[in-house]
């Protein structure tokens, strides 16, 4: 049954933290994919999971780096994964369902953000091939070993969706790149993604949700230049917040991920975008940029998206 794109007064709200969400939670004994889940809000998800008595793996590209982030936290083991490289992808997996372990969460929290005209793989635009495509091959080749009847994946997306649809006559940018465009296309091809795994998923009992962090400062932001933030009236000259109303702290960023992937008030649901540890209501008419566009959760869209997906990458779990 489809769950409506409205709200469902969770009780939470922007400020809401990833422990605020957590309270009274028990993850004794479920284990969680989280990738990105060394730096920014991945490790603040990570860290508030294993907080709750969640094991946490750690796929990283940068394992010395993540090795060093999680030192201290109880009940994380690392990998090595790059999601530009279908290659890594499939070794990953491979070790992974190797240790006939189940997944009771995956949050695909890692991406790249307005970098420079990139290109990966066999010249795939790399926003798009490493926020989407690597997410979309993980997931398929996890899936021997997510758990039915109550596993759930979490596909962070971002308010920048409202950038760009998908642009079915060039996904790959062979001319005329923009950083931000492409990056509005990757963050709506999570969402579709969500949309159609939730579709795929649901008789087996796994569902799917995406959903807006909020604004953070973290380390996502490495490819803008500090003179690019202070144009967009973000920081000043010297670093410092100028609105750090507008802004979320990392706990508060991890938040709605961590909801979407334990919270009770969503079992049953599925398949929509949520933001602020709520379900996301409509984008409105007016062009503010809140909520969520029609384009991300239209299901041909979604379905269309898939099966694009799957042709590139080789790699579809629900095949036949």
């Amino acid at each position: 049954m489809t769950t409506a794109q409205h709200k469902i007064g969770s009780g939470f709200g922007a400020k809401s933290t990833a422990d605020d969400v957590l309270k009274g939670i028990d993850l004794a004994g479920k284990l969680a994919v989280v990738t990105g889940g060394y730096s920014g809000i991945g490790l603040e998800t990570t860290r508030a999971l294993t907080k709750a008595g969640a094991r946490v793996v750690v796929p990283a590209r940068r394992p010395d780096t993540a090795r060093e982030a999680v030192a201290g936290l109880d009940g994380v083991e690392l990998d090595e994964l790059d999601l530009g490289d279908l290659e890594s992808v499939r070794g990953f997996a491979d070790r992974f369902l190797a240790s006939g372990r189940t997944v009771d969460f995956v949050i695909d929290s890692a991406g790249i953000m307005a970098c420079p005209e990139t290109r990966v793989g066999p010249g795939w635009e790399a926003q798009f091939a490493t926020n989407h495509l690597g997410h979309f091959a993980l997931v398929n080749r996890l899936w021997p070993a997510i758990a039915p009847g109550g596993a759930r994946v979490v596909s962070v997306s971002s308010g920048a969706h409202h950038n760009s649809g998908i642009r079915w006559d060039d996904i790959q940018w062979s001319h005329g790149y923009d950083k931000w465009e492409a990056y509005g296309q990757a963050k709506t091809a999570n969402i579709l993604f969500a949309v159609h795994l939730d579709k795929l998923g649901a008789d087996h009992g796994v569902r799917a949700f995406a959903l807006h962090p909020g604004g953070i400062l973290t380390p996502l932001q490495r490819h803008l230049a500090t003179q690019e933030m202070v144009e967009r009236g973000w920081i000043d000259e010297d670093g410092n917040l100028l609105n750090p109303d507008a802004f979320k702290t990392p706990e508060q960023g991890a938040a709605t991920q961590v909801w979407a992937a334990t919270s009770p008030q969503l079992d049953g649901l599925g398949g929509v975008y949520l933001e602020d540890c709520d379900i996301a209501e409509p984008a409105p008419a007016d062009g503010e940029r809140t909520g969520v566009k029609s384009w991300a959760t239209d299901p041909e869209q979604a379905a269309r998206l898939w099966k694009l997906s799957a042709d590139l990458t080789g790699v579809n779990a629900f095949a036949g």
